[in-house]
């Protein structure tokens, strides 16, 4: 049977003509190790606001996250996007849709909020008949959320909201790197293709058929590589007819090498960007934000060994609006960087002397 659950009884048992307002927000399942001495394991997840209220707090007592995970695999996140947009099959008989899954394993048998997910012929996307299952079929009488929706959503805002984390040019989620010193190509190649961007190693795109160069989002530039090499990779793509973005490496730290071709790849419209400003000034960093978002602000620096030095300054939600961090002597002396992220998000920022930084891929 489903755990307990709330009803508002102000709200009624059924919206079948007022419309509910549908966004998403920042969720977190904490981890931590249980009395018996097993692990519960930490998930950052976006959970359904309804009309202003997570959809979650609806269903007390129940420890799940929705299918858009942080940590779930980009295709696989791709694909739980596409079904919430209804532009693909439902997994479940009837036309239901996994709200809320385990956060341990994600699997059925352990039990999972679903509903039916349909469009009307007014284009309003509709959630109902919310019920716990722990195999493919569904007792709305002995296991179903009586009084929880069915909610109406006005199309146009549902489809907004989930849009905006599906990647604008999937198939051109690939960088080619250039540079001279392939083991630390190689180790960047790695971590790029760990988070679903396809990376490749070249001397150059001279030879490489238009076809493939098309492919591309992105080129990184190693420092050793001369202006008239990167004339010439930048004429074979613009022989290929492709638009691709143009990238330094700052520094020789593989994360902030990662953040910025994740911040080059991005080709999310401005209007639609939730982390839209990360800059340095006066001894302090100010992050912008345009809605309510967990950000993780990390500065990271090279010692005079050459070794990475980490500093968190923040990981939190941030309200819209700018927000100031200050730096501290740990952060602002020899080469530092700052990475501030969210979810589908990440910009990069020198602090002072970065800008000098040679590139490790040169």
């Amino acid at each position: 049977m489903p755990p307990e659950h709330e009803h508002d009884a102000a709200r009624g048992p059924a919206r079948d003509h007022a419309h509910a307002s549908f966004a998403l927000a920042p969720a977190v399942r904490a981890g931590g190790v249980l009395p018996g001495g097993a692990y519960q394991v930490h998930r950052d997840f976006l959970d359904f606001v309804v009309d202003g209220r997570p959809l979650l707090h609806q269903l007390s007592d129940l420890d799940a996250v929705s299918p858009l995970a942080s940590d779930v695999p980009p295709a696989i996140f791709t694909d739980h996007v596409r079904r919430l947009l209804l532009e693909a099959e439902a997994p479940l008989p009837g036309g239901r849709y996994v709200i809320y899954g385990c956060p341990e394993c994600e699997s059925l048998e352990c039990g999972a909020v679903t509903a039916v997910i349909e469009r009307d012929d007014d284009g309003d996307v509709v959630w109902r008949d919310f019920a716990w299952q722990t195999d493919d079929s569904a007792d709305l009488e002995l296991n179903g959320y009586h009084g929880i929706g069915p909610f109406r959503f006005r199309g146009d805002q549902y489809r907004t909201e989930l849009e905006r984390l599906l990647p604008n040019a999937p198939a051109r989620r690939r960088v080619l790197l250039i540079g001279a010193r392939v083991a630390v190509l190689a180790r960047l190649a790695a971590a790029l293709r760990t988070i679903g961007v396809g990376a490749d190693i070249a001397e150059d795109a001279v030879a490489v058929p238009p076809e493939e160069l098309r492919a591309y989002g992105a080129v990184a530039f190693g420092r050793a590589v001369g202006e008239e090499r990167r004339t010439a990779v930048r004429e074979a793509f613009e022989r290929a007819g492709a638009e691709v973005a143009y990238v330094d490496g700052l520094a020789p730290v593989i994360p902030v090498l990662v953040a910025q071709i994740e911040q080059a790849l991005d080709r999310t419209p401005p209007d639609r960007r939730r982390l839209t400003g990360l800059a340095v000034t006066g001894g302090e960093a100010t992050v912008e934000v345009t809605s309510t978002c967990r950000v993780r602000l990390v500065a990271y620096r090279l010692d005079r060994l050459r070794r990475t030095r980490t500093h968190e300054l923040c990981d939190g939600l941030l309200e819209p609006g700018a927000h100031r961090f200050p730096l501290d002597a740990r952060t602002v002396r020899g080469r530092s960087f700052l990475v501030a992220r969210t979810m589908g998000a990440v910009l990069v920022a020198p602090v002072t002397g970065a800008a000098r930084a040679r590139s490790p891929l040169a």
